[in-house]
């Protein structure tokens, strides 16, 4: 990694908590329909309109707002009183006002890699929902360039390195995602870390190992200071 000149980080569940929330309203949401399903069955009927709605709302928590309230329809039959959809919107709004909750090292790292890379922020969900938690969470400062994505995919990193004007060699991407913060850089000829987080969301989890000469699995982020150091 001699040659990295570019650092970015992936926002959820590498710099802040941000799934644990989505579970706790999961939680909730299921045991609000539990007089029609099991818990469990209204929760792959979530999960399901959650795909099913990715391409027309992509990530974040309004995105999960309008699938729990198409999740009530549906179960329901379209039966489901104002209260009930009612509930599902305090549910989202509870967590677009979470605190931001750093998570360990990450300020520690940031602060020791300022200056001797440009530091990059690269994340996908709602552009205003993404704003507001770097904000409330005291980081910017530490960013060069800040790029709120629709999606992680391959052609989203080349056009983010063609706005960076950064090679792929030279780029590395950090993050708890191996599904969007991993195989898609390693397949553009970038270098990825994958930091894991104790709880992900079914939709990132892959089961294949990654084997590649450009990648490395670390176990807390503050061990990115010494791969780097290599």
């Amino acid at each position: 990694m001699n040659n990295i000149k570019v650092i970015a980080f992936d926002a959820d569940d590498t710099l802040w908590v941000n799934e644990p929330y989505f579970r706790e309203a999961e939680d909730k949401f299921c045991a609000l329909l539990e007089d029609y399903l099991p818990l469990h069955s209204v929760a792959a009927e979530l999960f399901k309109i959650e795909i099913r709605n990715l391409p027309l709302y992509g990530y974040g928590i309004k995105g999960f707002m309008l699938s729990m309230i198409e999740t009530i329809l549906e179960v329901t039959e379209g039966t489901a009183s104002l209260e009930m959809i009612s509930k599902a919107i305090e549910f989202g709004k509870e967590q677009l006002n979470k605190p931001i909750e750093l998570l360990e090292g990450v300020e520690t790292v940031l602060e020791a890699l300022k200056g001797e890379y440009r530091l990059v922020v690269a994340t996908k969900g709602d552009l205003l929902d993404q704003e507001r938690k770097l904000q409330k969470s005291g980081l910017e400062k530490y960013f060069h360039h800040i790029e709120i994505m629709s999606d992680k995919q391959e052609k989203d990193y080349l056009k983010l390195l063609k706005h960076l004007d950064c090679k792929p060699e030279d780029f590395l991407m950090i993050g708890n995602s191996l599904k969007s913060d991993v195989l898609p850089v390693l397949q553009i000829g970038g270098n990825a870390v994958h930091v894991p987080y104790h709880t992900t969301w079914a939709h990132e989890v892959v089961e294949n190992n990654v084997a590649h000469e450009n990648f490395s699995a670390i176990t807390s982020i503050d061990e990115i200071l010494n791969i780097l150091k290599k």
